[in-house]
Parts: C-alpha cells; sequence; structure tokens
C-alpha cells in the first residue's frame, strides 16, 4: 500500500510539471547567516547610520545580525584593532581615511573581493583608497561653527581663533583627532607656508589659538557648546553641523574659513582576520549602493561617494559635494600626511596643549 501511495504522489508531481505555467517549488536555499559586529561613530551618527543603513540591511537579509559598537575617534578606533589585532573582535570598521590608511599600512585591514563588493566599480576616483582597500563611504568637510545670537557679525576663519576677544569661546579636539590635523593644513594655507615643510609657525599659530580654548574634551560636544551658548566658537565637520542646524532654533551657523577647507572622507573596512568575512563584505557592498548612501545623506548630509547616487538639489547643497564647497577645498597629499601624523601628534601634545 505503501509502495502505490508513493508512485501516486510521483505521478502527480509529473503532471504537475507537464501543465504548462505550473512547476514544482524548489525548496529555497538558506540565505547568508551570522552577526558582524560594525565599529563607528557615536551619537547622531550612530542614530542615523543604523535608521539608514544598518536597519534596512537587516530586513533585506534577516539572517545576519549586526551590531553597531559606537566607538570614539578614529584615533581611538585605531588604539582598539591594534589591541585586537591577534583576535579581533570587529568585522566592519567605518573610520576617518587619513587614520584608515595608518591601519592599511599597518595590516590591520583585509582589501575587499571586487566580485563580492560590486559596487567599488561605482565609487568616485577621490574615495578610492587602492589596492581594493576600503573606499570612501561619505564626503564631508570642516567648517567653523559659531552661534549667530552671540556673534552678530559671522567669523571667517583663523584670524577669529586667534582674537583675543574669543579668550575661552573656542572649542575643538586636537589631534590626534583629524580634526586637529586638519586645522593645522588650513594654518600652514593661512601663513602661506608649504605644509610638508617645517611646522615651526603652524606651531606657534596654534599655540597662539590654544589661549583662546576653553576645553579640549568638549562635553558633551562642541555642537552642543555651540547652540547652548557655553562657547561662540568651534571648528568642525559639515555633516554633522547641518544635522544640529536643523534642531537648533537659529542658535547654530557655520562657515567655510576664507583660507579653505579640508575634505574629509569616512573609510569602511574589512577588518582583517575576521571570522564572518563574508557577511562582513556583504554588508560593505550594501553600504556602497546609492540608496543607501542617499537614505544618510538626506538625514545627515554626507556626500554620497556612490556616483550614482542622486540627491535633490536642496539637500546637495548643504553637503560637501556642492561644487560650490567643493572648490574650496584644499588639495592634500594624504599619504605625506599619514607619514608624519604621529609626529605632528606628538608636536600637539608636547607644546600646543600645555599651551592652553
Amino acid at each position: 500500500m505503501r509502495l502505490l501511495l508513493g508512485r501516486l504522489i510521483s505521478a502527480a508531481a509529473l503532471c504537475v510539471a507537464a501543465v504548462p505555467g505550473l512547476s514544482p517549488q524548489p525548496a529555497r536555499a538558506a540565505g547568508p547567516t551570522g552577526q558582524i559586529v560594525l565599529m563607528g561613530y557615536s551619537g547622531v551618527v550612530k542614530d542615523n547610520y543604523t535608521a539608514a543603513v544598518v536597519a534596512p540591511f537587516m530586513k533585506k537579509y534577516p539572517g545576519i545580525t549586526v551590531i553597531y559598537d559606537a566607538a570614539g575617534s578614529s584615533a581611538q578606533m585605531l588604539g582598539m584593532l591594534r589591541a585586537q589585532r591577534a583576535h579581533p573582535q570587529v568585522d566592519v570598521d567605518i573610520m576617518d581615511f587619513s587614520v584608515s590608511r595608518v591601519a592599511n599600512k599597518e595590516g590591520l585591514f583585509s582589501p575587499l573581493d571586487p566580485k563580492v563588493v560590486t559596487n567599488l566599480a561605482d565609487i568616485y576616483p577621490q574615495a578610492q583608497m587602492g589596492g581594493d582597500m576600503g573606499p570612501g563611504i561619505d564626503f564631508d568637510s570642516l567648517v567653523l561653527i559659531y552661534n549667530p545670537t552671540a556673534m552678530k557679525v559671522p567669523p571667517t576663519g583663523i584670524k577669529d581663533l586667534l582674537d583675543p576677544a574669543n579668550k575661552g569661546e573656542v572649542v575643538f579636539s586636537p589631534a590626534p583627532n583629524v580634526i586637529g590635523i586638519a586645522l593645522q593644513l588650513v594654518v600652514s594655507k593661512y601663513l602661506g607656508l608649504n605644509y610638508k615643510g617645517l611646522q615651526t609657525q603652524q606651531i606657534a599659530t596654534l599655540q597662539a589659538i590654544a589661549r583662546n580654548v576653553q576645553t579640549w574634551n568638549p562635553m558633551p560636544d562642541e555642537y552642543a557648546m555651540v547652540i547652548n551658548g557655553d562657547a561662540n566658537l568651534a571648528v568642525a565637520w559639515n555633516a554633522r553641523t547641518q544635522t544640529y542646524i536643523d534642531k537648533a532654533g537659529g542658535k547654530l551657523a557655520s562657515v567655510v574659513m576664507k583660507s579653505g577647507s579640508i575634505l574629509d572622507i569616512d573609510t569602511i573596512n574589512l577588518v582583517a582576520h575576521t571570522p564572518h568575512p563574508a557577511a562582513a563584505q556583504l554588508f560593505i557592498n550594501y553600504a556602497l549602493a546609492p540608496g543607501p548612501q542617499e537614505r544618510y545623506a538626506k538625514l545627515m548630509y554626507y556626500g554620497p561617494t556612490n556616483e550614482h547616487a542622486v540627491l535633490p538639489p536642496a539637500i546637495m547643497a548643504r553637503t560637501s559635494s556642492y561644487p560650490p564647497s567643493l572648490s574650496k577645498m584644499l588639495p592634500i597629499d594624504w599619504n605625506y600626511v599619514a607619514s608624519v601624523q604621529d609626529q605632528w601628534t606628538r608636536m600637539w601634545q608636547r607644546e600646543v596643549i600645555p599651551t592652553h
């Protein structure tokens, strides 16, 4: 009886297959699974990146869980990656490209597989780190932020940071934070000097700025300090500034410094020796696609690095990818900067920070 029943079932299946337009449904292949740890910036960046990229990714790939590990600065991330070199606890890292270049040289990141991370082919050349290393996922730039209710005349740049009238009203993060390094580059332009030369005059100028600094570690952050009236001037990043401007009720504004600005790029990187390389590269490929970059830009005003991403004009005008803003970016040899970054940081620690 069982043999007869089996034959009847097999025959029924063959009949279904013979009917035009109908066929047996094959069993679905299991999708990618696993858990990956993404290390990135904290605060509003974590909130918006989770909403724009992480959550939609997990909806598309329900078998993969992404844990967002909120870290501090890129320099702090580099220290953690160095400490975890033998047994990494992070799969994907988002950090500033000036620091990721150092991590690349130290072997802390692995090249991406172009056959898996296919969106690499659509990333602007300015955001390519070379050798299939983690590319840029967004463009940002250095700005001077201020409280227009306290400063009726908008600042213009370095001369305002040097003005004795602003003593105790200036906040920003010193080197090794990239803000400090970027400010040093702008100071070189302000002084009419080659940033690849001796840094004697640059350090002297930074010491003069340091005398006006209220604190090197703004809490909760320089944006909130300016909005709340605890400080009048800060050196900061455009994307975060634009996000806070939307909520500040007219108490926050920004300018590109007269001496120019520094184009900053956050890179997304595959941590070397990660135990989850397949899921990690799948996430990186997703993060580099136009859709996620467009959603993130609309929330955070970061300029997309995928050449196929399209933004509404009103959003584009507030990003660092906006042509009039982009034209003010200083040309920088970041390979050179990476080679002297530790040296410059020691100068800050020995000669600039103690001045305050």
